[in-house]
């Protein structure tokens, strides 16, 4: 008989979530909480798209407990999470994972919020929630591998949808049987196609954790109210894992090895710069090159990378001239041309001011991108080789392999302070004490309610969606 892997993964998340978890992964879940809600608040006033999410679930927050962050305005989980998981990525500023087709938080920490405030779970229950959701989504991401892209798929709402839902199970107390079912209703709600990659002036690059996550909170309650699911939705024989990626049950069982012993939360990236995590490596070699080189002597600069950063360069003349902020954050060319002229990259680079500023379409349009096979790795998708070609016919090279932000090459907790203080002053409703929320937020796992926390920060219960959205704007 096959093995039942998601009960038995349901299993071994409910008691993990009873256990103390390592340090490490607590710690690495502490970070990134303090990270994605930052950049949330920042998302709240600067990114497109993101308003109209707060707007829509507006109707449902006359007896709402969970918080739309940036705004005030209380509403149902599943409309929380639906709207904090729209600002989530909406600036490409969240962590992610070198390697790896995943960005673990951003579905993960919207939807354990909202139901933390719901339930009014402790800090120590939300954190340990988010370190397996956090590792769960990664170990679906690094079974599927490539396999879910080749189909057609965008690999990060899926893969978080799904750790997401273990760990909003985890607060909501679902038994494993339910877990089980929680699963299978959100994936009977999610989809995720590849066509993002070929659609540049769709908001949906940015928005696209919102359906992830209010999937996962819909999926949680309903298995909370007695709903039966499937018996297998991840190794059935037209479940997850066969639908989505191709897999045989055998192999999916990888899914399993080491859980609950190693966790990839202490794994993530987080970053320095608000763009794609492919554009770091050359963003890191363009900011140190430029301290040895005027950037009037470059004649061309030429990047060479992995295969998966080809869709940062294509089309090219697209990519030299981006006209949206958020396919500018997916732009090689425009990046590059950002840390060489201006000497940093910050939410700032990406109004439309700054996509029109000749100078830097200049610099742009002398960037060109190969790829490399040998770095068709895991371990080396997000390096890169960076050259300059100067007026007196001398080359400039820079490799770099892990850039700034990496496990290897990390933000502390204090660069990872500072950049959360930046990113809550574009907050839409104004937060009295950045450095306090912040301290909050970092040691969450001693604070004996979740929702006292918010409630200290994101006072001011009743306020309308018009009045933020107006802010917004």
């Amino acid at each position: 008989m096959a093995r039942a892997l998601t009960l038995e993964l349901a299993e071994r998340v409910a008691a993990l979530g009873a256990a103390p978890l390592p340090a490490a992964a607590l710690s690495a879940a502490s970070l990134s909480l303090l990270d994605a809600v930052g950049v949330t608040l920042a998302a709240s006033t600067l990114a497109d798209g993101v308003a109209p999410f707060a707007e829509l679930v507006a109707e449902e927050a006359a007896a709402g407990r969970s918080t739309v962050l940036g705004t005030g305005l209380r509403t149902s989980a599943a409309a929380a999470a639906f709207a904090n998981g729209a600002a989530a990525h909406a600036l490409d500023f969240e962590d992610a994972v070198d390697g790896l087709a995943a960005h673990p938080n951003a579905q993960v920490i919207p939807v354990v919020l909202a139901l933390a405030e719901h339930h009014d779970a402790s800090g120590a229950e939300a954190l340990a929630a988010i370190a397996i959701g956090c590792d769960i989504t990664c170990r679906i991401a690094a079974v599927s591998g490539d396999r879910l892209a080749q189909r057609g798929w965008y690999p990060p709402p899926l893969a978080g949808a799904i750790g997401a839902t273990f760990a909003g199970g985890l607060i909501a107390g679902l038994p494993p049987a339910q877990l089980v079912d929680a699963v299978t209703f959100t994936l009977s709600q999610m989809s995720a196609s590849g066509e993002i990659k070929n659609s540049p002036d769709s908001h949906m690059r940015a928005v696209r954790d919102a359906f992830a996550c209010h999937a996962a909170v819909r999926g949680v309650e309903l298995a909370a109210r007695g709903l039966r699911g499937f018996a297998a939705p991840l190794e059935g024989k037209a479940g997850f894992f066969a639908a989505y990626a191709g897999l045989a049950a055998d192999d999916a069982e990888a899914l399993l090895d080491g859980f609950g012993e190693t966790f990839w939360g202490p794994k993530v990236s987080f970053k320095p710069w608000p763009s794609c995590r492919g554009t770091h490596a050359f963003v890191d070699a363009a900011l140190r090159l430029r301290e040895h080189v005027e950037v009037e002597r470059i004649r061309s600069i030429e990047l060479s990378g992995a295969p998966v950063n080809t869709m940062l360069a294509e089309p090219l003349a697209a990519k030299r001239a981006p006209r949206l902020a958020i396919d500018a954050k997916f732009s090689l060319p425009y990046t590059v041309a950002l840390a060489l002229v201006d000497g940093d990259i910050t939410l700032a680079s990406f109004t439309p001011e700054q996509l029109r500023r000749p100078d830097l379409l200049a610099v742009a349009e002398k960037v060109s991108f190969t790829v490399d096979p040998n770095r068709d790795r895991p371990e080396h998708m997000t390096s890169g080789l960076t050259t300059l070609h100067l007026d007196d016919g001398q080359t400039v090279v820079l490799d770099v392999d892990r850039p700034r932000g990496s496990a290897e090459s990390p933000l502390d907790a204090a660069a990872l302070t500072a950049k959360f203080i930046d990113n809550s002053a574009h907050s839409a409703r104004p937060i009295a004490d950045p450095e306090e929320l912040a301290a909050d937020l970092l040691q969450l796992r001693h604070r004996p309610s979740v929702r006292d926390v918010i409630d200290r920060h994101f006072a001011s219960a009743n306020a309308s969606v018009k009045g933020s959205s107006t802010h917004a704007r």
